[in-house]
């Protein structure tokens, strides 16, 4: 007979301390009961199943998703999944508490930004570093450190809109500086950006265009000669390119040069393509990136204790350029090759029945709209209910399957699936499938 497992410390206690099968059947029972009522008083029809919408109210809304559409940072679907390291300190801050700001050596208070600032700095060059919760905020963190009650200059080609409606002058506006325009929607030179320039001037910055290209009769200022004009530079460089040894990532400025060429504050997300946490990140000068950390917003827009963990794990993996792409997801995918993306694909279509096709997948989050990474991927045959049909029950499969319609059929990408994810992706397929 096999040996029982003795329960780990506590076990005891928490199930004790669980609901009864009658209390929680009551609980969800009354609240679908009373959803219904109000249903049908609001004249609705139908005849609901109530035991499968009972079902579903008793699943977590937050679920695990096995992401097969080839879009690798899926902001969706919750943008770069972490790498082992990072979700194992995530792990260990959330399982009680934690010296967040406390200086255990000095047994005084502490800053959360001591976790990552040293980091920071030895992997970027730059002189001083602070972390916020996202990279919106850090842009708007800076403009109103720097520019605030002052003018701040941007270039006519550089006023974007990002997603969830996060436009350039509104942040500008909310910092509360005054937005000089420069130059033309195509073409913006030094001399514009020199003209501008007065003594009214809190800062310049320099928005990458992260999801839109403006092709031909165009002209830019490159990073270098904008930081020679004598005034402090705001770089929002967007997606934290931190390994620029990778030769596809090319097209995204690279943080460590915006540093070098003397940007008093540059700022990139830590959830796209530095593939760790949502965070915000500003790296630049002491005296700059010390104003944003004394500004009242600096407390407003902080990071979390979780995020911090993870954000610290992702970054320490950087020390180690060569373990870093095999490590971060982000950059594991997005450097994957043909053999390993093949073997892949025919171990799922083994396994589901599908055909092996050549797809398109892309980097997504916003970051190099252009480039195709051209692979293998899964087709799935939808059957007589059609793809949108087979599309939905993958959804709702446990865990939840995301692939892409196309030609009628539903693929699944294996560049955005793990060997294990492959293999869970394609028992969802066969439940789906009866």
């Amino acid at each position: 007979m096999a040996e029982r497992a003795t329960p780990p410390p506590g076990a005891g206690e928490r199930l004790r301390a669980l609901p009864s099968v009658d209390r929680l059947a009551t609980a969800v029972a009354r609240a679908e009961l009373a959803e219904r009522r109000a249903e049908l008083l609001a004249g609705g029809t139908g005849d609901p199943d109530l035991v499968d919408r009972a079902r579903e109210r008793l699943r977590p809304s937050l679920r695990r998703v096995l992401n097969a559409t080839g879009v690798v940072v899926h902001t969706n679907l919750g943008r770069a999944p972490l790498a082992a390291e990072a979700r194992a300190a995530v792990a260990r801050a959330a399982a009680g508490y934690a010296n967040l700001e406390l200086d255990l050596a000095a047994g005084e208070r502490g800053s959360r930004q001591a976790h990552v600032e040293a980091l920071l700095r030895e992997l970027t060059g730059a002189e001083a570093a602070l972390a916020v919760n996202n990279c919106a905020a850090a842009t708007l963190l800076a403009a109103a450190a720097l520019a605030g009650g002052r003018e701040l200059v941007v270039s006519r080609g550089q006023l974007v809109e990002i997603g969830g409606g996060f436009r350039i002058p509104e942040v500008i506006a909310q910092a509360g500086a005054r937005m000089i325009e420069v130059g033309t929607t195509n073409r913006t030179r030094l001399a514009d950006y020199a003209v501008a320039v007065t003594d009214a001037t809190g800062a310049i910055l320099r928005a990458h265009p992260s999801n839109f290209r403006t092709v031909g009769f165009v002209e830019a200022v490159e990073i270098e000669a904008l930081c020679g004009l004598g005034v402090p530079v705001i770089d929002d460089v967007g997606s934290g390119v931190l390994a620029d040894d990778v030769e596809l990532l090319a097209g995204e400025p690279p943080v460590r040069r915006s540093v070098r060429a003397g940007a008093a504050v540059v700022c990139f997300s830590g959830d796209k393509l530095l593939g760790g946490p949502q965070a915000g990140v500003l790296v630049g000068e002491r005296d700059a990136v010390a104003a944003c950390a004394r500004h009242p917003l600096a407390r407003a827009v902080r990071i979390d204790k979780l995020s911090l963990a993870a954000l610290e794990a992702t970054l320490m993996l950087y020390r180690d350029p060569d373990h870093a792409r095999r490590a971060i997801p982000v950059l594991a995918m997005l450097t994957a090759g043909e053999p390993a993306l093949a073997a892949r694909a025919r171990r799922l279509a083994d396994a589901t029945g599908g055909t092996v096709v050549r797809a398109t997948a892309r980097v997504g989050g916003g970051a190099l709209p252009l480039l195709e990474l051209p692979g293998p991927a899964v087709a799935l045959d939808p059957g007589p209910a059609g793809a949108d049909a087979l599309a939905a029950r993958l959804r709702a499969g446990d865990p939840a399957l995301v692939g892409r319609i196309q030609d009628g059929r539903v693929l699944l990408d294996p560049r955005t699936l793990d060997d294990e994810e492959a293999d869970l992706a394609a028992r969802v397929v066969r439940a789906a499938r009866g």
